[in-house]
């Protein structure tokens, strides 16, 4: 539940800043820039989760068999 909420806020958050720069655009690309890294960070929170972890599992590989255990 503690990281549902967390995703929701980061979520609300990535989506003001967007709005903010809509309607206000940066001056420069160095300022344009600054504001990507702190947006970049919020939408990987909202959408990983706070571990980090991806929402679609991912398939692990068959175990290797064959071969003589070591000699």
């Amino acid at each position: 539940m503690n990281a549902l909420v967390l995703r929701i806020v980061c979520g609300l958050l990535f989506l003001g800043m967007v709005l903010g720069v809509v309607t206000h655009p940066p001056k420069d690309l160095t300022q344009g820039l600054g504001m990507m890294l702190p947006a970049t960070m919020l939408l990987g929170v909202a959408l990983k989760g706070p571990k980090g972890r991806s929402a679609i599992p991912k398939k692990r590989a068959p175990p290797v068999s064959g071969g003589t255990p070591g000699v």
